[in-house]
């Protein structure tokens, strides 16, 4: 083989190794770089579970010392818990804030509300006082249950 063609295979090789050794530390970057960005999601998601489980502490407390309505604490638990724990829903004591909610759903809140005459709003009204007043018991006990709950990751 001729001098020549053996120093152009030795720069090619040596050229293929730059060329890879190039694109394997690019690839470590941007390994490195995917990383940490799912290491921040995770540390996000972390913190939004814990804030929601907070919440709902402080609902249940709300709830015990009668500072909240029990209509509106449903609402709001049945929508944490769907995001934290939403086999809860489905077993006692908790079902209450699912049930609760199922009948109060189709309700007008927030702007709709506003937007809606005086007259259907009191009979509104009048229909969630009675499911409140109804549940009232149940929704005391959940409340002090879901207080107590210890969630997956160990939070309470």
């Amino acid at each position: 083989m001729p001098q020549w063609l053996q120093w152009s295979l030795i720069i090619a090789g040596l050229i293929a190794i730059v060329l890879l050794a190039v694109f394997i530390r690019r690839q470590m970057g941007l390994l490195s770089e995917n990383r940490k960005r799912q290491a921040k999601a995770e540390a996000f998601q972390t913190n939004r579970r814990q804030d929601m489980i907070r919440s709902v502490h402080v609902i249940a407390m709300a709830v015990e010392e009668d500072q909240i309505e029990y209509s509106e604490a449903c609402l709001r638990l049945k929508g944490l818990l769907d995001h934290i724990a939403p086999e809860l829903l489905e077993q006692s004591p908790f079902s209450v804030f699912q049930e609760v909610h199922d009948q109060l759903q189709h309700m007008p809140t927030h702007r709709a509300r506003q937007a809606t005459e005086t007259k259907f709003v009191e009979k509104m009204d009048k229909e969630r006082f009675e499911v409140e007043q109804k549940h009232a018991d149940a929704i005391r006990r959940a409340a002090t249950a879901i207080r107590h709950h210890a969630f997956p990751d160990g939070t309470r």
